[in-house]
């Protein structure tokens, strides 16, 4: 049977091809030249990197929309719906327009068979193409070079952080990775690294594929005061900024590696990127990223889920000293969650692990979570759960006034929590 509402396209792409992961162009290539590789924008940006790329979109997106720029965005994966991958000029693709894309996409694609993030994709390329936007600004779903992203050539792109994540499919060291990651950039076009100490297999490969390279701290940086902070490029540019909304130590690196791109860009003057910088401090959301929900004892949500997103965290509590900390986790299979445990540590006053098998075969059950928790902090307390919703009624009725309630470690804890709390 035909697929005909949204629910049943994608649950017809999960299906059509062998592996869930396939990573290279060629797929993705080939229906796109099928479909007349229309253009997707006047300009386009890219935003790659181990963590931080939601938020760098949602800072990018903030800035360009306030200097008046028509806006599209592609972001991966979803919490809530599917249709908050596609955003265009502030407003999520409805179901009608995913369906008819997706019908085009059906058409050219013939034999070739493609993945559930490869018709995603695409279906974003469509409908960006159709909408005459400013800027295009697409985020990749994993590595970079061999991500279905990098399929569109882009005018400039932001590296994040390099990181251990997804080594099977990009490298064991951050070298590896890294020039996985650099795969995005172009020749003479900026290529904006947000890390303060990257790795030189990233830096090896962007001087190599001749990009405009332009780093954090060495070309743009970031001071920061007791109210407000201060972005500063090496040609004079000057911004006094207010504090990021958006929660979290990291949000400033995030933050500069946004305003670094559109400055490269140079799609507005000087005195323009002051003023659209700081409406993005603002203005720039995305959900679960150190989302707070409320509550006595509160309740914060996070999609962090490897260790440099764990020692994000763990500097961002210890920024915001508090009551007992309680956490709400759950874990995929590809993850090293040995690695998030022991960069909190302590923190953590008691664990909830919560299963995830049964939301994707990639899930984890909570004895395997406990089980590498003995390991690596065999003091630390915890109770194990079926899945999340249990996990975080049982960190409800044992926090206390005052106490925190830190749920993270996958998309899935986030969602979950989200829906829970909404009801």
């Amino acid at each position: 049977m035909k697929p005909i509402t949204l629910a049943e396209w994608l649950d017809y792409q999960q299906h059509i091809h062998a592996l869930g992961v396939d990573l290279g162009l060629d797929r993705v290539r080939a229906v796109w030249q099928r479909m007349g590789s229309p253009t997707l924008a006047r300009r386009v940006v890219t935003v790659g990197g181990t963590n931080g790329k939601g938020s760098t979109v949602a800072f990018l997106e903030a800035m360009l929309t306030a200097a008046g720029q028509r806006v599209g965005c592609y972001t991966s994966p979803h919490l809530m719906h599917y249709n908050e991958r596609i955003r265009i000029a502030g407003v999520d693709a409805g179901d009608e327009a995913l369906i008819d894309s997706f019908k085009r996409i059906e058409l050219a694609r013939g034999e070739t068979s493609l993945t559930y993030f490869e018709f995603g994709t695409l279906a974003a390329f469509d409908l960006f193409a159709r909408a005459d936007l400013d800027v295009a600004v697409l985020e990749v779903g994993l590595g970079g070079r061999l991500d279905a992203v990098n399929l569109i050539d882009a005018d400039a792109v932001v590296i994040t952080t390099v990181d251990l994540d997804h080594v099977e499919w990009l490298g064991p060291d951050r070298d590896s990775i890294g020039r996985e990651k650099a795969g995005i950039a172009r020749s003479n076009r900026p290529a904006i690294v947000g890390e303060l100490d990257p790795p030189h297999g990233l830096l090896d490969a962007l001087a190599l594929c001749g990009a405009h390279i332009e780093r954090a701290g060495n070309d743009f940086h970031v001071e920061r005061a007791a109210h407000g902070w201060r972005w500063r490029h090496r040609d004079g540019t000057a911004l006094a900024l207010p504090d990021p909304e958006l929660a979290a130590p990291v949000q400033y690196a995030n933050a500069s590696a946004a305003i670094a791109a559109v400055h490269a860009l140079q799609v507005i003057d000087a005195f323009e990127l002051g003023r659209v910088a700081a409406a993005s401090m603002h203005l720039a959301s995305v959900p679960a990223r150190l989302q707070s929900l409320g509550g006595d004892p509160a309740l914060i949500v996070d999609v962090g889920h490897n260790p440099q997103a764990a020692r994000a965290l763990a500097d961002w509590l210890d920024a915001e000293p508090g009551g007992r900390v309680h956490a709400v986790y759950g874990a995929l299979s590809d993850k090293d969650v040995g690695g998030v445990m022991t960069a909190l540590g302590p923190r953590i006053a008691h664990w909830h692990l919560a299963s995830l098998d049964q939301d994707t075969p990639r899930g984890l059950p909570a004895a395997v979570l406990a089980g590498v928790l003995h390991q690596v902090l065999p003091r630390a307390g915890f109770d194990t759960h079926v899945d999340v919703k249990h996990a975080l009624a049982a960190a409800r009725a044992s926090a206390r006034h005052g106490e925190r309630i830190l749920a993270f470690g996958s998309f899935f804890v986030a969602s979950a929590v989200l829906a829970e709390a909404a009801g």
